[in-house]
């Protein structure tokens, strides 16, 4: 898909269970590889970056097998180096591969080249580089010093002693030199350089070198000894957690959706550091509630978030999430020492401010913090994800601000949890949507409009758009055939559908749209492409709680083809040409039943050939033939399908 529409959301609530945890996928699948002995991970991440790290692997020598189609792997350690000396690896976008995967192979005598994507090759590796420099290893940076394409050659390696790396750019290069050390076999101390960032995964990573036999002695986040002598075992099973980053999205949307929403795979027994997400969300004023493998979230008393002021360094990941919780407080929002975000898979925080900026936040940016201020009103937007996985799961909570919202390339997300917008189907719940078709004078108009009123839904009168937007263009002296400037009226069309009137800024234009020449000027602009291009989304704008009746021609096949109930309401051309007849004759205007016969029957062709959204009845509509039903029993009708369907409850 190049793009996802996610409609305006009433809400959510339910239990969603998590998929594994990257970081811990790509760190215990090293290790096992490292490790002597066979090794069972159970629920593996299943995502392009834990598969770049699986295709390393085995092309590293490293026997691994999957079990059927479970989320459970069985691992075999080569008890040390890679026993491949030549290899050449593309590792995509996946950090959590790269970085950990250039440590380990320069300790392991051999020549490999390690490429990924463009931006990886944007993505800082030279502390690490210079920090394996250090210990011997030969390291070229092909096309740039200090950022990938890699080079690797054997050297000889000089281990012990004291190595030094920053800790003030990715809490990676830390990671990746503290497992592959042992490969050395000579006790070494890692000595960090700036303030580390990021420090409860560099915890993840301690407590899974101890799983599997190395205990790292530990001097506060500067000084890590990594003993002598020391060599991977593996612990026989490995349970990967549920990923606690992605839980942010979930929470988050139990706070701003109403919840209570729980996910399951992490909670307090966790190791990793980004379940005190929860703690911000509480301090928020979200509901939060936890046990040992669970967290769940409710929104708060009142329902509005406050205004937070936080230091997020410890939840770079997380971090994203809580920059568009700002669009749903109450007050401006400061997200602070978030430097990281600037070498992740893309410049996340010159991309936040880019997109929050789209719904109409205003946003500082600096070169570590954000401070967003929601909007009076948030705006539809196309929300781009710059391949970053993060950027389209988090922007899809602004759905839950009752407003639409386009994510660009949505696949971005299969780098972490490919299944992500289906979970949060299985949550969010949209705002109802009831689309009624039909041919000309079926009498769907009248129906909807009763409708609507009775279940005190919002209601929507496609067919009298056009003309809108023609009597639009001629009051303010718009040229009908300038499609820039009648596609810009129509986009803000001020038009609603009140009590059976029509309404354009509030006044009453309902006999006005009727005009000949209303009628001549909505043919015109009919045809022009960004005319209907606007209209198309500003239709779909006509979505808001608690509902919406929809009637025309194309509301269910193509403006709201995910609308909840579908009705095709008919009747015989002679019956429907009798309605007409007589509307004609009350308002004292000369008919002809011939006549409005023959036109109905040419309508109804032109309109089941069009070549584009042609009039039919779609195969999930319910047809409605009003042939011998009146208006009081078409209305009770669609009134009993929606009540059936829980729509109204809505």
């Amino acid at each position: 898909m190049e793009f996802l529409d996610l409609p305006p959301m009433l809400g959510a609530a339910g239990r969603i269970r998590l998929p594994g945890s990257k970081s811990i996928s790509n760190r215990v699948l090293l290790l096992a590889a490292l490790a002597e002995g066979e090794t069972e991970i159970r629920d593996l991440l299943l995502s392009d970056d834990v598969e770049r790290m699986l295709e390393a692997l085995r092309a590293l020598g490293v026997a691994w097998k999957r079990d059927g189609d479970s989320l459970d792997y069985r691992v075999r350690g080569v008890g040390g180096p890679f026993p491949v000396k030549a290899a050449e690896l593309f590792l995509g976008n996946a950090g959590t591969a790269f970085r950990p995967l250039t440590a380990a192979l320069a300790l392991s005598g051999g020549e490999y080249r390690l490429s990924g994507v463009a931006r990886m090759h944007e993505r800082p590796i030279g502390d690490l580089v210079d920090a394996l420099r250090q210990l011997g290893a030969d390291i070229t940076c092909t096309a740039s010093e200090g950022y990938p394409p890699l080079h690797l050659r054997p050297a000889t390696i000089c281990p012990g002693g004291v190595v030094k790396v920053r800790g003030d750019v990715s809490s990676q290069f830390l990671t990746a030199l503290l497992m592959a050390l042992p490969l050395t076999g000579v006790e070494t101390t890692l000595e960090v350089v700036g303030e580390l960032i990021s420090k409860p995964y560099v915890r993840i990573t301690l407590e899974l070198m101890a799983r599997f036999g190395v205990e790292v002695e530990q001097h506060g986040w500067t000084r890590f000894v990594v003993p002598g002598g020391a060599c991977y075992r593996s612990p026989g099973t490995v349970f990967v957690e549920g990923d606690a980053s992605s839980a942010s999205y979930f929470l988050a949307a139990g706070a701003i959706g109403g919840g209570p929403l729980r996910v399951e795979g992490v909670g307090r027994s966790s190791i990793q550091g980004d379940v005190r997400f929860a703690e911000a969300l509480g301090q928020l004023g979200a509901k939060i509630t936890m046990g040992d493998n669970w967290i769940e979230a409710a929104a708060p008393d009142g329902g509005v978030l406050k205004a937070f002021d936080l230091d997020l360094n410890h939840i770079p990941d997380a971090a994203m999430t809580l920059a568009v919780l700002a669009l749903f407080a109450d007050g401006p929002c400061r997200l602070r020492n978030i430097a990281s975000w600037r070498v992740k898979e893309t410049d996340r925080i010159a991309a936040m401010a880019t997109e929050l900026r789209k719904l109409g936040a205003e946003v500082e940016e600096g070169a570590d913090y954000l401070t967003v201020s929601r909007p009076a009103r948030l705006r539809p937007a196309a929300i781009d994800t710059y391949d970053d996985h993060r950027i389209a799961m988090c922007f899809s909570l602004v759905s839950l601000g009752a407003c639409r919202v386009r994510i660009n390339d949505p696949r971005c997300v299969n780098k972490t949890f490919p299944g992500y917008f289906d979970a949060f189907a299985q949550v969010a719940r949209p705002v109802p949507v009831l689309a009624i078709d039909g041919p000309s004078a079926s009498g769907k108009g009248t129906v909807a409009a009763r409708v609507a009123a009775a279940l005190g839904w919002h209601y929507l009168d496609s067919g009298s758009l056009y003309r809108l937007v023609a009597l639009a263009a001629m009051r303010a002296g718009v040229p009908l055939d300038d499609e820039r400037g009648v596609a810009a009226l129509a986009a803000a069309l001020p038009a609603s559908f009140e009590d059976g009137r029509v309404l354009l800024s509030g006044e009453d234009v309902t006999d006005g749209i009727r005009s000949e020449a209303c009628s001549v000027g909505a043919s015109k602009v009919a045809v022009l492409a960004a005319v209907r291009a606007a209209l198309f989304d500003r239709q779909r704008d006509y979505r808001a709680a608690p509902g919406l009746v929809a009637e025309g021609r194309d509301m269910g096949s193509v403006v709201f083809p995910d609308a909840g109930i579908k009705v095709f309401l008919t009747a015989s051309a002679e019956a429907r040409a009798e309605r007409r007849y007589k509307q004609l004759i009350e308002k004292g205007s000369a008919a002809n039943m011939e006549s409005l016969l023959k036109d109905l029957q040419e309508r109804d062709a032109r309109d089941a050939a069009r070549p584009v959204a042609p009039l039919l009845k779609l195969p999930d509509a319910v047809l409605l033939d009003t042939t011998e039903r009146n208006v009081e029993q078409a209305v009770a009708f669609v009134l009993d399908l929606v009540r059936a369907g829980g729509e109204a409850a809505g």
